[in-house]
């Protein structure tokens, strides 16, 4: 078959390094990006590296952004970002900061490098050292402005600072993860409100659809939901795989090599940052406890629990950034290839597929995580049958009424059902142990695409019925189609699988 899939490459062995916090705590005097409110919307993308060695050379550096602070020259966002495994020689930490555009490319206002030469039980860390920041990348707009305001006394210099702090939290503890660098915390989610289904002025959310009084069918424009959760590191190293080359032209489109892989690469790159796109409306939420029960009630609020019949696409990264969006034909969104969107292009991810979630007639039955009926995987189960929402109509939840937000009331169906990377199946026990500690009280069963195949086609059609009988009832648009590049090849694949 075509290279890619599963990489069964070990990560190489080193000692166990040290954990930081590095906290990005504030900055000050930042150059005017927006000339109209003579302010600009600033945030932060940190990113760590050291001299580690990497199972391979396309692994994806290690990056934290923070919130925006909107129309603020002196922002402070206090975020914490811990890191394992950082090595005795010590690492580079860059911190980007940008100014948030919601109809253009952020512009850069400029970086700043911290370097720390060698770390040791003890090391008395960076407690609150204000570093300048290098204008040499930044936006000559912004800095024009600043200049122009230096000139008229309203700004008191071109200077602008980062105030950073780095805490030695002591040795990462045997993790299974041979040195490898990775991001502890903190837990949070994100959820983007995507304009690539039209920015227009009566954009409505899943739970707010009206039916309007009207003889004609109107299109009603749906607000298309993406979200994030950064779960606890570290993902099992087991989970490990590579996108697979099943047409000449994918190896191009990843590495962004000749002419045709550079337009297809920066196509993908451009649907995922408008699909993951930050604006005013993107909502964020911390559980610095890390994995809890507030966290998996988080989990299902972002999937509207057992509401419309649902079934997502996900991508979980190496750095347990998981991340995943609604997915369906109605949603007539062209996209290149729905993981490659997800993982923004990356060679190397953790797992990937598709999930949606049911809710039970008895929440207890078994014990969560266990799921309520046997897959291929798993052994047939010692209780009685469970009923679930799709398909049976179960009283106390949608459609009728409100959801109960008990997470055992909840079973999470996940497979590895995505061509483009082809994840293990033997590893789908191991990715339920991952989510099972990432979400707990919440019941997981995984499905093998293939094995399952009949089971997870025929659970993905009463999705799909119910969603017909009482989802949203929102026609989905998007601009012409002549306009987006289309493609069936991961389809096609999987259909050949």
């Amino acid at each position: 078959g075509p290279e890619g899939g599963f990489d069964s490459t070990p990560i190489p062995l080193r000692p166990l390094g040290y954990t930081l916090k590095i906290t990005i705590h504030s900055a000050s005097n930042l150059p005017m990006a927006d000339v109209k409110t003579l302010s600009s919307d600033p945030w932060v993308l940190g990113q760590i590296s050291a001299d580690v060695p990497k199972r391979h050379k396309e692994d994806p550096p290690l990056q934290f952004r923070t919130p925006t602070i909107r129309q603020c020259l002196d922002p402070v966002w206090d975020e914490d970002w811990i890191v394992a495994n950082v090595p005795s020689s010590g690492c580079r930490l860059k911190f980007r900061l940008y100014d948030e555009d919601q109809h253009d490319k952020d512009d850069r206002l400029g970086n700043v490098h911290v370097n720390i030469d060698s770390l040791y039980e003890g090391w008395p860390g960076i407690k609150r050292q204000t570093f300048e920041v290098k204008a040499k990348a930044g936006s000559w707009r912004a800095y024009g402005v600043r200049a122009i305001a230096v000139c008229f006394n309203s700004a008191k210099h071109m200077r602008a600072n980062l105030v950073v702090s780095v805490e030695m939290l002591g040795r990462t503890p045997e993790d299974g993860q041979n040195g490898r660098l990775y991001t502890v915390g903190p837990c949070r989610w994100i959820r983007h409100f995507d304009p690539l289904l039209g920015r227009i002025a009566h954009t409505k959310e899943p739970d707010e659809d009206i039916e309007e009084p009207s003889n004609d069918k109107k299109v009603q424009h749906y607000n298309f939901q993406a979200n994030e959760i950064q779960l606890q590191g570290p993902v099992p190293a087991e989970l490990y795989h590579r996108y697979v080359e099943f047409k000449p032209w994918v190896k191009r489109m990843f590495t962004s090599t000749g002419v045709q892989g550079l337009i297809l690469g920066k196509a993908l790159h451009h649907q995922h940052a408008r699909v993951y796109n930050f604006d005013k409306q993107t909502a964020w939420g911390y559980f610095p406890e890390g994995p809890c029960e507030a966290m998996t009630k988080q989990f299902l609020e972002l999937v509207h629990y057992d509401k419309g019949g649902r079934i997502f696409t996900y991508v979980l990264t190496l750095d347990a950034l998981w991340r995943f969006t609604e997915t369906g034909k109605e949603f007539g969104i062209d996209m290149l290839s729905k993981h490659t969107m997800h993982s923004d292009v990356s060679i190397y991810i953790a797992f990937s597929g598709e999930f949606f979630v049911r809710r039970l007639k008895h929440p207890h039955r078994p014990e969560p995580p266990a799921p309520v009926e046997e897959t291929s995987r798993d052994h047939p189960p010692k209780h009685g049958k469970n009923e679930t929402h799709p398909p049976a109509d179960i009283s106390g939840g949608p459609p009728d009424s409100e959801p109960p937000k008990d997470p055992a009331h909840y079973q999470l169906v996940i497979d590895n059902d995505s061509g483009t990377y082809r994840p293990n199946a033997d590893l789908l026990p191991l990715l339920k142990k991952f989510l099972a500690r990432s979400l707990p009280g919440l019941h997981i069963q995984t499905l093998d695409c293939q094995k399952d195949a009949e089971k997870m086609n025929r659970m993905k059609n009463e999705q799909r019925e119910r969603k017909k009988a009482e989802g949203d009832h929102i026609v989905y648009t998007q601009g012409d189609r002549s306009s987006s590049i289309s493609s069936s090849d991961e389809e096609d694949l999987d259909r050949i699988q």
